[in-house]
């Protein structure tokens, strides 16, 4: 049956709540397997370490807003890097909803590749997070 009148919602008394569900199939890195499923903090973990090790542009699966340029750093000078890679980490985690903010970054240069560790603020929580870049 189709309804024959008009109902007006714009003085209605109701609140839209919007939930993100962060429910995902588990990744165990060690034996390289995806078994079960998992949510909240632990998923964010998850989606932040998938985020910073896919390559941007390089997979048409995925949309141009997910993941991290990195290639183009590869021979540069470390000055130029280190702020460089703090700047992208950040473009790139931000395009995930559930991250509020990455901040607290640290750098540790060593022969030729730069390990930075920094926090990712979540909805579920914060996440100690870290990435090693060959420069």
């Amino acid at each position: 049956m189709i309804p024959n009148h008009l109902i007006d919602l714009t003085d209605s008394d109701f609140e839209v709540a919007e939930n993100e569900s962060s429910l995902t199939y588990k990744m165990n890195l060690t034996s390289k397997t995806i078994n079960g499923k998992t949510d909240g903090l632990e998923a964010m973990k998850q989606a932040v370490y998938k985020i910073l090790n896919t390559e941007r542009f390089e997979y048409p699966i995925y949309s141009q807003n997910y993941g991290i340029e990195l290639y183009d750093l590869y021979g540069e000078d470390p000055a130029w890097v280190c702020p460089e890679l703090e700047r992208r980490i950040i473009e790139a985690l931000i395009q995930d909803t559930r991250i509020k903010e990455v901040d607290t970054f640290d750098f540790v240069i060593d022969k030729s590749r730069i390990h930075v560790s920094f926090i990712v603020h979540t909805v579920f929580g914060d996440i100690e997070a870290e990435r090693q870049v060959d420069y």
